[in-house]
């Protein structure tokens, strides 16, 4: 990592740490509406009436490497969606397709459970590894999706093109579906296939949108700030160039 990389690194840090206790002493939401996470609220609520299941489907990325932060972002959902639809006859079920993400998605579920002082209810299956390929664990999410009367699915993590068989699945069930990912391929597929696309960097604000914790709104703040610094850097970089002292 180069020392300006490194710079930016900690400056984040610094920021999203300066946003949480601000926000401590004055909480504030002050998000843009993403129509995605209102239908998502909107769902879970229904589903929870309804006694339907929500299905999180987390990717085969894993947790280590460039797909990491879509893979986190995903287990962040599980875990919030878990503890507010946990009053629901029929509680979530995740799919991954990589064991150690399976392993997390199924500590992600316990902790949820166990924050509501309702461990008795988790279920360790509710956490399933449905394929170690890519195409193996599209075909192994396709029964939960078609047989565990699914209302609601949410794709988030890591997928290749083998994410439009999940999402025709989803949309022959008439279930509500939305989905986003860090990979090009992915991202395309799903805003073709899903009702609710995630594009570019809705995924990573979707702990924010969510209320999985206020880390995450202050990491957006973060984001906002070093974005219009890099903005005015290039602005200045080009009015430098123009006059001619770079």
């Amino acid at each position: 990592m180069s020392f300006l990389g490194l710079g930016f690194l900690i400056l984040f840090v610094f920021l999203m740490i300066l946003f949480w206790l601000r926000d401590r002493r004055q909480p504030r939401q002050n998000l843009r509406g993403i129509q995605a996470f209102a239908k998502l609220k909107l769902g879970i609520g229904l589903a929870v009436e309804a006694g339907q299941r929500l299905h999180i489907s987390l990717g085969h990325g894993g947790i280590a490497g460039q797909s990491s932060a879509s893979a986190l972002v995903g287990l962040s959902l599980l875990q919030r969606i878990a503890r507010v639809s946990s009053i629901s006859d029929r509680p979530p079920v995740a799919t991954s397709g990589e064991a150690a993400q399976a392993l997390l998605s199924q500590a992600a579920l316990r902790s949820a459970y166990r924050a509501i002082n309702a461990e008795s209810q988790f279920d360790p299956g509710a956490a399933q590894l449905s394929g170690l390929t890519p195409f193996s664990y599209a075909a192994g999410t396709l029964p939960v999706i078609y047989d565990q009367q699914v209302s609601v699915n949410v794709l988030a993590g890591s997928f290749g093109s083998e994410v439009a068989l999940i999402a025709d699945a989803a949309g022959r069930t008439g279930s509500v579906s939305l989905g986003g990912s860090e990979n090009l391929s992915a991202q395309a597929v799903l805003y073709a296939a899903v009702q609710e696309p995630l594009i570019g960097e809705e995924l990573f604000a979707a702990g924010a949108y969510v209320q999985a914790g206020p880390m995450h709104t202050a990491s957006l703040k973060a984001q906002d700030v070093l974005r219009w610094f890099l903005v005015g850097a290039i602005l200045a970089g080009a009015a430098l160039r123009m006059v001619g002292l770079l």
